[in-house]
């Protein structure tokens, strides 16, 4: 059972990004709540849910950290996940009651891989019912539940990688790095048919998230066994800018910092018309910003410090 709320003054200020191993069974949002309450931060977010089923990274926004969660929902993703062929689900997971069954042919190496080549790239894909995705302004999950089915329009989707890990009678795990907005689901099920049959997914794991690849993880009872060991909690937190690796980074000082603080733009030198990382003085990572056409003037767009900054992440 999780512990209780602390009590609003036991709130902590806490800048920083906690990979989650989410376990199965559990929401992202609960999965959240307990990280929040084992650090006793004020402000949390997450990067893009997984189902209760999915287990796996979950990159948890704590403080100033949710201002960057947005940036990564649009990250590549990759997946381990289970193909339990020879049975449909309706929703598309081994939680959902059968739909179809249809003998599974027999499956070698040779024809597996040519099946699997034959999804990467770019392609489009039609989301399945059970997802948060809006119609009308219902999740489409809901109106799934009430029986009802409406049309979804393909979305383009990119498989930059999909290969086959272990086979067994009735079942391939498969190893798939994609792009956002990408339903293992439904690709699931794309690959049973064209591999002859029907299947749905049995298991699902995210293995990584953008910049976060192969990279440690750490369990709720890891997290929630430190709750009152500051030194073990901060051990657990990756710097806030660890989410952006990719974006240039354009170093200020004192007199731009300053201004820059304050939501003005500045004099800096950097890549022309591209977003940027922000460094002030002693290397301090102060937000993101983009640099006018010709690369001589930065405008903040998210600055990502308290105003002003004296605290440590753990009092």
């Amino acid at each position: 059972m999780s512990a209780p709320l602390p009590h609003a003054a036991a709130w902590r200020d806490v800048d920083g990004i906690v990979l989650l191993d989410k376990p199965e069974g559990i929401s992202s949002n609960a999965a959240l709540q307990r990280v929040r309450r084992a650090f006793r931060a004020r402000k949390a977010g997450h990067t893009g849910s997984l189902d209760p089923l999915a287990s796996g990274m979950l990159p948890v926004c704590l403080g100033q950290a949710t201002k960057a969660s947005g940036m990564l929902l649009d990250a590549d993703k990759s997946y381990r996940f289970r193909l339990a062929l020879g049975r449909s689900t309706s929703t598309g997971d081994r939680e959902g009651e059968t739909v179809e069954t249809v003998p599974v042919p027999a499956l070698d190496e040779t024809s597996v891989g040519a099946v699997a080549a034959a999804f990467v790239g770019d392609s489009t894909q039609v989301p399945p019912m059970y997802s948060a995705l809006k119609h009308d302004g219902r999740r489409l999950y809901r109106l799934a539940r009430a029986g009802i089915e409406v049309v979804r329009p393909a979305r383009p989707v990119r498989i930059d990688r999909l290969a086959c890990a272990a086979t067994g009678p009735d079942w391939i795990d498969f190893e798939v790095a994609c792009s956002k907005g990408t339903y293992v689901r439904s690709l699931a099920e794309d690959i049973a048919r064209a591999l002859g049959t029907v299947g749905h997914v049995a298991s699902l794991r995210r293995m990584g998230l953008g910049p976060f690849k192969d990279a440690r993880t750490w369990t709720l009872e890891e997290i929630e066994g430190a709750a009152e060991d500051p030194v073990r909690l901060n051990a657990m937190l990756l710097p806030v800018d660890e989410a952006l690796p990719g974006l240039p980074a354009v170093q200020l000082g004192d007199a731009e910092q300053a201004w820059i603080l304050q939501g003005r733009p500045v004099a800096a030198v950097g890549p022309g018309a591209s977003r940027v990382r922000i460094y002030g003085v002693d290397g301090r990572f102060l937000g993101v910003g983009r640099m006018s056409a010709e690369g001589a003037r930065l405008a903040p767009e998210r600055i990502m410090v308290e105003l002003p900054s004296s605290r440590v992440l753990l009092a």
